[in-house]
């Protein structure tokens, strides 16, 4: 079985919601990146989506585009990053590992190298935003040969029929863009998101996570009530964006809002 899957059973059977926090590999220095991990394992995450740095990261705001930004200084790449996962499963062999990012560097380095490459490191899931699950005719077999959940988005403006599609394509499970436009943004409606992934429950048994709009402890709670997980990004980049220059408090910080968020999960 894998990690994604058992993780969602166990937290079921414990009627617990997955807390899924989302940082970019390398910001804002390649450093603290894994530390960062084992500190959000400890402090209530139970899946990390580990975002990989792009020049064009077209379904980001401001906040993440930024950090992608301060990540790319260093020359962090697909490869730094798949070794950053490496070396946390050295010491957590547990907690899935979701990377998060765009076709562009997964192409240069080739689907099969990529994923053979991923599963070696200790990869658990893809999250590619800008592949249609139509165009991945090879991309799709190529995470599945190697174990890999190819995760997909659903927007507040998909259709059932699309949800449809798209879900025969996903395993792992379906990641819910509770907001309209980019990360970072708008304001999160919890009724229209009830509404939403109760339409989506009718298309897949996959659990559901959501994710864009998620700021704190309160707003991570109302969707914990009709969602499977909860994904924060943006609220845990701009920790680090304050606090860049000193590994040791955006450790802290982005640890005492987890720990809050975690509390208000259970």
């Amino acid at each position: 079985m894998s990690r994604i899957k058992s993780c969602f059973e166990q937290l079921k059977q414990q009627h617990k919601q997955a807390l899924i926090p989302f940082v970019t590999a390398g910001d804002p220095n390649p450093e603290i990146t894994v530390d960062l991990m084992h500190a959000m394992v400890e402090s209530g995450a139970d899946i990390i989506e580990l975002g990989v740095p792009f020049s064009d990261p077209m379904a980001d705001g401001p906040v993440i585009q930024k950090a992608s930004e301060r990540a790319l200084i260093y020359g962090t790449s697909l490869s730094d990053v798949l070794m950053m996962v490496k070396t946390f499963r050295e010491k957590n062999n547990d907690t899935p590992v979701i990377l998060m990012g765009y076709l562009n560097p997964i192409e240069v380095m080739g689907y099969e190298v990529f994923a053979k490459a991923a599963q070696d490191c200790g990869v658990d899931g893809i999250l590619t935003v800008d592949i249609p699950p139509e165009e991945a005719g090879t991309y799709i077999p190529a995470l599945r040969n190697c174990e890999l959940d190819p995760i997909f988005l659903l927007s507040p403006t998909t259709t059932k029929e699309r949800m449809k599609i798209i879900c025969e394509y996903a395993s792992g499970f379906i990641y819910y863009v509770a907001v309209k436009g980019v990360t970072g943004t708008s304001a999160l409606d919890t009724q229209e998101v009830e509404q939403r992934v109760s339409i989506i429950r009718e298309v897949t048994d996959l659990p559901i996570a959501v994710g864009f709009g998620i700021k704190n402890a309160q707003s991570a709670a109302a969707v914990a009530q009709v969602a499977d997980a909860v994904v924060v990004g943006s609220a845990l980049v701009n920790l680090v964006e304050q606090n860049a220059l000193e590994n040791n408090k955006i450790i802290k910080e982005i640890s005492r809002v987890l720990q809050n968020m975690h509390s208000a999960l259970t």
